[in-house]
């Protein structure tokens, strides 16, 4: 490796260690190995934007761990990834909370693939990953995440069948969907059951300012 690759690698996790500070050295390790593991597959198969990839540790990986800023998953708890493209935010979010399973899904195989690369190298436990539309899966779980992969009046009713009702965590079951800019129209329609956290109060980067993580809490009858 380059000196100045290592530089720039020490300079990306700077920003975990910055906001997550009680990570195990194993977790450092997994977060320290994603940007060589990323950018190699990426290369090969374009999971991410040519001009995302160098702002992989603020724009994918910090954005996704920024669930563990509002919840933080008991152990036994299960979540689903929706529209997961190439793990975000299922592959961070697994590192976290070891002792939560995780189950990844997209419509796009070549994207699995690598998730499963991925999820291979770092031998992550936890995680499954599998080319499915979010309609072809059975189980259900306490949480459903993703990040913005549709109106979220849409992914809504594509996902509400897939939450448990018997919650075990501080949140209420339901999902946590990370999404930015202006979508008011888009919650109007939950306002009872929603919470909205701003991303900027936890991150002092550009980046954050207009992100947000919506919680809605979901009830099957």
């Amino acid at each position: 490796m380059s000196m100045t690759n290592s530089s720039t690698d020490k300079q990306h996790m700077d920003i975990i260690r910055k906001y997550f500070t009680d990570l195990t050295d194993q977790q450092l390790d997994h977060f320290a190995r994603l940007g060589s593991l990323y950018k190699e597959w990426n290369a090969r198969i374009n999971v991410i934007s040519r001009k995302d990839i160098e702002q992989l540790y603020e724009r994918h990986i910090l954005h996704s761990m920024s669930i563990a800023k509002v919840i933080h998953f008991k152990p036994g708890t299960t979540v689903l990834d929706v529209g997961t493209g190439g793990g975000f935010p299922g592959i961070p979010l697994a590192i976290l909370f070891p002792e939560t399973s995780f189950l990844l899904v997209d419509s796009i195989a070549k994207k699995i693939n690598v998730v499963n690369e991925v999820a291979s190298a770092l031998n992550l436990q936890n995680v499954k990953a599998e080319h499915l539309r979010v309609e072809e899966v059975k189980q259900k779980f306490d949480f459903v995440v993703s990040r913005a992969v549709t109106a979220f009046p849409k992914f809504v009713a594509m996902v509400r069948t897939k939450v448990s009702n018997q919650s075990n965590n501080e949140l209420a079951n339901g999902i946590l969907y990370l999404k930015g800019g202006d979508f008011e129209e888009e919650i109007s329609g939950f306002r009872q059951q929603i919470r909205l956290y701003d991303l900027q109060d936890y991150f002092e980067e550009e980046f954050f300012e207009t992100k947000r993580l919506i919680h809605l809490t979901l009830k099957n009858k």
